[in-house]
């Protein structure tokens, strides 16, 4: 007999001569086979279920994307597929409500100039017109943007001789007129307007200057106007900080970005109206313990999953909209039933909290239980869909074992209850924590304009200037005259929120 466990084979001499050694030489074949069988039968049940694990792995990670997972658009394929939006059709029409305090041009009561268009003859008969007054006028308006021209200011500081003491006195120049000659403060400040707000690169501001005013600035020039901004801006940005920390609910997130093509991380602390940027080589607790803001802070912080964020010991709240996607994607990989109920609920808990807004400052407590106890019976219905033993891999590596995606989605649902419905119980704290994503997603939108940065010194003047723009755009502050006042020693100092 051929013993060699890929192969199991017996020619029919062999068989005829085990017959005639009697029924123990027959006992010990048909022993010897089974053994044999079952251990090529565990081997290949184990290969089995590898590989049905592996290929489930590999289909839930193609199956990912925008719309199901915290996977970015910019990764989504290019295949044909109807996209399922998280929000529900309503009944209202496209564009204004009903209320809605609209814009529109309209007739202004100052102007700047009055142009004549005279009557010179008769329509009818021809005669001339040139010396008859008018009985009225038809008025229309116009509303442009005069020519643009640079302009040369030259400042005189005057000179005199005392008469009483003959001591030779000059006046002092304003803030700003420093050098002999230079580049005034609107100049800078549109370069910092359209490097660091409306992200054009250096090379693109120099033929915007160029076609408009007709002058032509040094990268190095744009430079510095850039450093000046910046460094005017320190005491702003700390301030900034320590009015973030001392916030009830903060917003944190962070994104990837490029310096000279080194894999580098943005995080961003946020509010309704302030926003500080970090720039720094690490994601996670390292940069955040730098960051110096969530190991002193005591309120609320909103965030995703992320473990790091998870390590410190304030109060947290976690991101719905992240949920939101994650059920959608065990709907639709896995077809289980209390991911649609999960995603049903948090949506009426979420249109409940928003109407009670209206008139009251919290839910009351019978809403409040109602809800706790229809999640605790979603989650009993989902752990008996899941019933089936965690996925078993051999592999060295250590900690808990793996599972299937729905499980590990459920038992962050248990164990972090509180977090996840932290918006229901206090109104502060939002749904999402989509206003980091919102002031995060310029970073995305710079790479793709202006490509990677060259140095971190250059990260985090841009971080700087870019945090104190968008916090001034978050309290009604003109973003170009916050940069102007910048230059002239006086930038804007946010306030608190009422």
């Amino acid at each position: 007999m051929n013993k060699d466990k890929s192969n199991i084979s017996l020619t029919r001499e062999e068989v005829f001569a085990v017959y005639a050694q009697g029924p123990d030489a027959v006992y010990e074949l048909v022993s010897g086979l089974l053994i044999l069988f079952n251990d090529r039968l565990s081997s290949q049940s184990s290969m089995i279920d590898h590989l049905q694990t592996r290929i489930s792995t590999l289909e839930s990670q193609i199956q990912k994307d925008s719309h199901n997972s915290s996977k970015p658009p910019s990764t989504d394929t290019y295949k044909k597929r109807v996209q399922r939006s998280q929000r529900r059709k309503t009944s209202t029409k496209a564009g204004g409500q009903k209320g809605h305090k609209g814009t529109t041009l309209k007739f202004s009561c100052v102007v700047d100039e009055v142009v004549i268009h005279p009557v010179i003859q008769c329509k009818e008969c021809y005669f001339s017109l040139l010396e008859t007054e008018s009985i009225d006028y038809e008025r229309r308006q116009v509303f442009d943007i005069p020519p643009l021209k640079l302009q040369v200011i030259e400042h005189h500081a005057q000179i005199k001789i005392c008469p009483c003491c003959s001591i030779t006195n000059k006046a002092t120049f304003p803030k700003g007129v420093d050098n002999y000659v230079q580049y005034g403060t609107h100049i800078k400040s549109l370069a910092v307007y359209l490097n660091c707000y409306q992200l054009l690169p250096y090379h693109r501001m120099k033929e915007f200057f160029f076609d408009v005013f007709s002058i032509s600035l040094s990268v190095a020039t744009l430079q510095k106007a850039i450093k000046t901004c910046y460094e005017a801006l320190q005491t702003t940005q700390e301030r900034i900080k320590e009015m973030v920390l001392h916030s009830h609910v903060v917003h944190f997130d962070e994104t990837g970005y490029s310096v000279n093509k080194a894999r580098h991380w943005l995080h961003v602390a946020s509010t309704c109206d302030l926003t500080y940027y970090f720039p720094h080589p690490k994601r996670g607790r390292k940069a955040m313990d730098e960051l110096g803001i969530l190991p002193k802070f005591e309120g609320v912080a909103l965030h995703d999953f992320w473990q790091s964020y998870l390590s410190y010991k304030c109060q947290h709240a976690l991101c719905n909209a992240h949920h939101l996607r994650d059920l959608t994607f065990i709907i639709e990989a896995y077809q289980q039933k209390w991911a649609k109920r999960m995603k049903t609920l948090l949506r009426l808990i979420k249109k409940s909290v928003d109407q009670t807004k209206l008139n009251a400052k919290s839910l009351n407590q019978h809403q409040i239980n109602a809800f706790e106890k229809q999640y605790q019976i979603i989650l009993k219905l989902g752990f008996n869909e899941n019933r089936a033993p965690p996925i078993t891999q051999k592999t060295k590596k250590r900690g808990r074992k793996k599972q299937t995606p729905a499980k590990n989605l459920l038992d962050r649902f248990q164990k972090y209850q509180k977090n996840i419905l932290a918006f229901m119980t206090d109104f502060d704290i939002p749904f999402d924590n989509n206003q980091a994503k919102r002031d995060i997603r310029m970073m995305k939108v710079k790479q793709k304009i202006s490509g990677c940065f060259r140095t971190q010194v250059g990260a985090d003047i841009f971080c700087r200037i870019r945090g104190y723009i968008s916090t001034a755009r978050k309290q009604n502050v003109n973003v170009y005259d916050a940069i102007c006042n910048t230059f002239l020693g006086k930038p804007f100092i946010p306030r608190k929120a009422e």
